[in-house]
């Protein structure tokens, strides 16, 4: 790491007054400006100056520029991307961009900057489509600023729009390149580039940033520390958001509650559960009030640990009034144990309180009906959630239809599953079926032979834009190979590399599963020694397909060199391994298979120095 705790103290100790708040001006200088607009287009030939092409495509959008009537610019945000497109549309010269930077100058003079901001996005889109640089955006702003505080402004703005973009790292650039004019974006602006880089996983960029808003001047504070302490938790270096946090104190940043909470949070979500209580009494005690968000992180976590009462001592030691994040944990704990009468009892208790259960609620408790199972339970909760005009998510959905689907109501999963993809649904609601939801639907259809419905459900998965995942194929091909359709599962087979998934064990165990099945042990064992070259290790349910496959033509060798090959690697043969051993001897008419099997098993074994008592093992079965 380029920048490390060490470089962090140092860059602690150069904290400089943050840059003041730039004032804006009022209507009058933005007329003044117009004016000497309008003075230049005077001077210039107007079917060659920029300044006379904007006002000719503004008139010709019923925009009144004069400035004793300028109340009457329309400058709305669909306004200003037409006149925009119109523009660029007839040119993108340098004088054309001149001109539209000084415009945005006299929008942020006028304080109108929601106005400026719309250019600016606009202008931002359209240079990286017609691939004009940040920095030659940057340098027209500056050859047509007349007031420096505006510039500060507009190239915070600049930047800002770039992050919008997800363009991180023409916005990083953009950042280096505005200190040659002594210049750098606002403190929010800054903090988001922060956010920005942290999310992108650009952690020694971020510090290498950190260190130049120092060195600009603008102070370090808790908030910023803390999107790196959340950083390092999230990729679970826990010591290293500690040493950052006591770094913090020991430079005269005080860390508030939102700090502590990220980290006990994460401690919570790790199971270490005495550390984060631990930590809680601690912070009370250097006076730090613990929130209702850190008080239901504690709560939720001894609830997903399964310990009720030892979240109910936090609770009623800090007092803590129910809310409805504590009532979600304990729900949902009382769900997974499957005690849905008390469930039900303290999602009813919410109302009582004056509670409005929200979609986690309501999904949480549906999901512990579907798991039940009790489908109309589940159902009339779904019922009352739409009712009470809470949206559900694609988490509710799913949690139906797979429920649907383990109880054979195909009908139902199909309803639920059409009305996820109805077009209104998911533009009013936001609710897309997700790769989750589709491998439900393929799954249940596989199980059930309707293998060409599961490859139209993978067609529609991909005219989606979704991408198929691992269970995706391997469902599909699982179902193709016990049909006995190698040629149509080989094609699934290769549109899986195709998308870049690579075949793992599942995968290769339901082709093989296929070939077993249809005694096609050549090919079966080519793809084993294929699966074996490209590094992937086979578990023991593969290795027993495989064996099975041998024994049930009578090729007892090549069953004995599998079990052989899988005793070196450390897989002991069990009894489905036996049995496919006495299918084998019995192929071979063999007096007593069974004995027969277990003394070939108990030679192999003491190859390798493993003894077993065959009598004892035969009693046994």
């Amino acid at each position: 790491m380029k920048a490390s705790f060490s470089v962090f103290k140092k860059l602690l100790c150069r904290r400089k007054t943050p840059f003041k708040r730039i004032p804006s001006k009022n209507l009058a200088s933005v007329s003044s400006c117009l004016l000497e607009s309008q003075h230049i287009i005077t001077h210039h030939s107007e079917e060659c100056n920029p300044m006379a092409m904007i006002k000719s495509v503004l008139s010709e959008r019923c925009w009144n520029i004069n400035p004793d009537h300028l109340c009457t610019i329309g400058l709305n945000e669909s306004n200003v991307i037409r006149v925009l497109t119109d523009l660029f549309d007839e040119s993108l010269d340098a004088e054309l961009l001149k001109s539209v930077c000084k415009m945005i100058h006299i929008l942020v003079s006028g304080n109108m900057n929601h106005i400026a901001v719309d250019i600016i996005l606009h202008l931002v889109r359209i240079s990286c489509s017609k691939e004009v640089s940040e920095g030659s955006l940057l340098k027209l702003f500056y050859e047509t600023h007349s007031d420096r505080m505006v510039l500060q402004t507009v190239c915070s703005m600049l930047v800002h729009c770039y992050i919008k973009e997800n363009e991180v790292s023409l916005a990083l650039e953009l950042t280096c390149r505005m200190k040659s004019f002594n210049l750098i974006p606002s403190v929010g602006v800054c903090n988001l580039l922060l956010k920005a880089l942290l999310g992108l996983d650009q952690l020694d960029l971020a510090w290498d940033f950190l260190d130049q808003m120092l060195r600009q001047g603008i102070s370090s504070n808790v908030s910023i520390v803390s999107l790196f302490i959340g950083k390092y938790c999230s990729k679970g270096h826990l010591l290293s958001a500690w040493t950052l946090l006591m770094d913090m104190k020991n430079f005269g940043i005080k860390p508030d509650v939102v700090a502590y909470t990220i980290i006990i949070d994460s401690l919570c979500k790790l199971s270490c559960l005495r550390e984060a209580t631990s930590m809680l009494f601690k912070i009370t005690r250097l006076g730090i009030s613990p929130d209702s968000v850190l008080l239901s992180s504690v709560v939720e976590g001894y609830c997903k640990a399964g310990k009720p009462k030892e979240a109910m001592n936090v609770i009623n030691f800090f007092n803590l009034k129910p809310n409805i994040f504590v009532y979600n944990s304990f729900i949902s704990k009382l769900c997974a144990d499957g005690d849905m009468v008390e469930a039900s009892m303290m999602f009813q208790e919410m109302f009582e309180l004056g509670l409005l259960p929200d979609c986690v609620s309501y999904t949480t408790i549906i999901g512990g009906y579907c798991k039940d199972p009790d489908m109309n339970r589940a159902f009339q909760y779904f019922g009352k959630m739409l009712k009470c005009g809470i949206k559900p998510s694609v988490t509710t959905y799913t949690l139906l239809i797979d429920a649907c689907c383990r109880s054979e109501d195909l009908e139902m999963a199909e309803c639920l599953f059409h009305k996820m993809i109805a077009e209104d649904m998911m533009r009013s609601a936001g609710i897309f079926p997700d790769v989750t939801t589709y491998n439900i639907i393929i799954d249940s259809l596989i199980k059930r032979g309707f293998t060409n419905e599961a490859k139209d459900i993978l067609d529609e998965l991909v005219r989606r834009g979704i991408s198929p995942d691992m269970v995706t194929f391997t469902n599909i091909i699982c179902g193709l190979s016990k049909k006995g359709d190698f040629e149509e599962a080989f094609l699934v087979w290769f549109y899986m590399s195709e998308n870049d998934v690579k075949p793992d064990v599942v995968t290769c165990s339901a082709l093989l599963n296929g070939y077993c099945r249809a005694r096609r042990m050549e090919e079966a064992n080519a793809l084993f020694v294929k699966m074996l070259d490209v590094g992937l290790k086979p578990d023991l349910v593969l290795y027993n397909t495989l064996i099975h496959g041998f024994c049930s033509i009578g090729n007892m060798d090549e069953a004995c060199n599998l079990v052989a090959m899988m005793i070196r690697n450390g897989i002991l043969p069990n009894i489905v391994t036996h049995r496919a051993f006495v299918l084998g001897f019995e192929k071979k008419w063999v007096d007593n298979p069974i004995e027969s099997a277990a003394l070939k098993l108990q030679k192999l074994l003491l190859r390798h120095d493993i003894h077993f008592d065959v009598d004892d093992y035969i009693a046994m079965l």
